[in-house]
C-alpha cells in the first residue's frame, strides 16, 4: 500500500480551486448560448457556452452586464473573456465572464470594416474638412467616465503642461450598449454653445484602452455623424496607441492616448516661457536700435534746421559781416598806409622842389654858360683854339664824350663833348 494520506472533500477542492484558479487567470473562448437566464432581481447572467461537443458553465456579475451592447441569448455565437473560477461547496467550476461579444472577433471586425469604407465613401475621413485646432484654448469639454482614469491623466497632464486652459467635464458612458448614443449626444450638447460666450474651443473625445468590444461605442455610425456634423474641432484619444476606431478617422485629430492629447492640444508653458523671454530680449534690442536711429535723425535734423533757421542765416549774416568788416578794415588800414607813404614821398618832393628849382635855375645858368663857349661860337666869334691832348685841332673831328680845352689867349677852359651837331650854313 502506498502511504498516500487521504483529504477531505473540502481540503481536496480547496487545492483544487486554488490550482485551477491561478492556473486559468483569463480566458478566451466562443461557442454557442444555451441555458440562458437573466436574474431581474440581481442583475447577474447566468448561461452555457457549447459547441458540438462539449459545454462549459458561465456567470457574468451585473457590473460587467451593463456594459453589453447586445444581450445574448440561447443560440448566440458569442466570444467569451474572463477568468476560471471554482465553486468549491459543490466541486463545480465556472468561468466568471468579464466581457462577451456577438459572433466573437470576426463578426466585430467585419463589421468594423464596413462600417469604415461607408463612411469613406461619403467623404467622412476627408482632409479637406478637418477644422483646424486654436493654438492656445481657452476652453475644452472632456467627453469621458469622470470616475475613470483616463479624466485624470489628462486633468494631470494639462496642470503641468497649460493651466490656462479651462477644462470641463461630460459624464459620459464609454463602455456597453448604450455608450454610443451617450457620447453622439454629449457632443451635440457640446456643440450646442459653438460661437457663444460659452463655446468650447475643442472637444475631446476619449477614454483608456481595451478590447475591441469595450471600444465600440467609439465605432458606431451616430457616433461618426455627430462628430461629421459638429461645428467644434474634436480630438479622438480612445484607448493606446495601437488602438484604432471608427472615431480617430472622422476626428479632426486622432489622438494615440487621452495623455498624449493633451499634449497636443495645450502648448508647452516652458516652452513658451522661453520663447516670451526671447520675444523680450529681441524687444528690447530693437528698441534700443530704433531709439538710438531716432536720436541720430533727430540729431541731423536738429543740425540741418541749424543751417536753414533764421537764428542760424543771422548768425551766419552776422559772422559774414564781422569778416567783411574785418577785411575792410585791414583793406582800409593797408591803404591809408600805402597812401602815407605815398603822402609822405609827396611832402618830401614839396619840401625839396625850391632846392629843385634852385638847382634848376643854377642849371640853366650853366647851360648858358656852356653855350656861350661852344666851339662853333668860340671861332666864329672870337678865334679861340681848340685843344685835345694839348694838340690844336678842328671842331669837326670831334666825337661825342671827348675831352677838350678852349683857349683864347686869356682864358683855358677845360670842356666834355656831350654831343656834336652837324650845322649847315645858309649860302650867301
Amino acid at each position: 500500500m502506498n502511504n498516500l494520506q487521504p483529504l477531505s472533500v473540502s481540503a481536496l477542492n480547496a487545492q483544487i480551486k486554488s490550482l485551477l484558479e491561478a492556473t486559468f487567470l483569463e480566458v478566451c473562448f466562443e461557442g454557442e448560448v444555451s441555458n440562458f437566464t437573466h436574474h431581474q432581481a440581481s442583475g447577474h447572467l447566468y448561461f452555457s457556452v457549447k459547441d458540438s461537443t462539449s459545454s462549459i458553465r458561465c456567470v457574468m456579475f451585473r457590473g460587467n452586464a451593463r456594459l453589453l451592447h447586445c444581450m445574448p441569448s440561447n443560440g448566440m455565437h458569442i466570444l467569451v473573456r474572463g477568468a476560471l473560477s471554482v465553486y468549491s461547496a459543490r466541486g463545480e467550476y465556472q468561468v466568471i465572464c468579464k466581457s462577451l461579444q456577438e459572433g466573437g472577433m470576426g463578426s466585430l471586425a467585419e463589421r468594423y470594416e464596413q462600417l469604415k469604407a461607408s463612411l469613406e465613401s461619403k467623404g467622412f475621413f476627408a482632409k479637406e474638412r478637418k477644422k483646424p485646432l486654436p493654438p492656445f484654448p481657452r476652453k475644452i469639454a472632456l467627453l469621458t467616465s469622470l470616475s475613470g482614469a483616463a479624466l485624470q491623466d489628462m486633468k494631470r497632464v494639462a496642470s503641468t503642461r497649460w493651466n490656462l486652459t479651462k477644462l470641463v467635464g461630460f459624464d459620459t458612458l464609454t463602455q456597453g450598449t448604450q455608450a454610443g448614443a451617450q457620447i453622439a449626444r454629449n457632443i451635440a450638447y457640446a456643440d450646442s454653445f459653438f460661437g457663444t460666450k460659452d463655446a468650447f474651443d475643442i472637444i475631446v473625445i476619449g477614454r483608456g484602452g481595451g478590447s475591441m468590444e469595450d471600444l465600440w461605442g467609439f465605432n458606431e455610425e451616430i457616433v461618426a455623424q455627430a462628430i461629421f456634423n459638429a461645428r467644434t474641432p474634436i480630438v479622438s484619444a480612445v484607448g493606446h496607441e495601437i488602438d484604432f476606431v471608427i472615431s480617430d478617422f472622422v476626428a479632426d485629430l486622432r489622438a494615440p492616448t487621452p495623455s498624449a492629447c493633451m499634449e497636443m492640444i495645450l502648448p508647452d508653458r516652458q516652452e513658451w516661457l522661453l520663447r516670451l523671454d526671447e520675444i523680450s530680449a529681441q524687444y528690447v534690442q530693437n528698441m534700443q536700435h530704433t531709439l538710438s536711429h531716432a536720436q541720430s535723425l533727430c540729431t541731423q535734423i536738429a543740425e540741418l534746421y541749424k543751417h536753414i533757421s533764421h537764428e542760424s542765416k543771422l548768425t551766419h549774416a552776422e559772422e559774414q559781416i564781422l569778416q567783411l568788416r574785418t577785411l575792410l578794415d585791414s583793406t582800409l588800414y593797408h591803404e591809408l598806409r600805402h597812401k602815407g607813404t605815398a603822402l609822405e614821398a609827396i611832402n618830401a618832393q614839396y619840401r625839396t622842389l625850391p632846392l629843385l628849382r634852385e638847382r634848376e635855375q643854377e642849371l640853366e645858368l650853366l647851360h648858358k654858360g656852356l653855350q656861350a663857349f661852344a666851339p662853333s661860337r668860340l671861332k666864329l666869334e672870337s678865334g679861340a683854339e681848340i685843344l685835345q691832348n694839348g694838340r690844336k685841332t678842328q671842331l669837326g673831328k670831334l666825337r661825342k664824350h671827348d675831352e677838350i680845352e678852349l683857349c683864347d689867349g686869356e682864358y683855358l677852359v677845360s670842356a666834355k663833348i656831350l654831343g656834336v651837331e652837324h650845322l649847315e650854313t645858309a649860302s650867301s
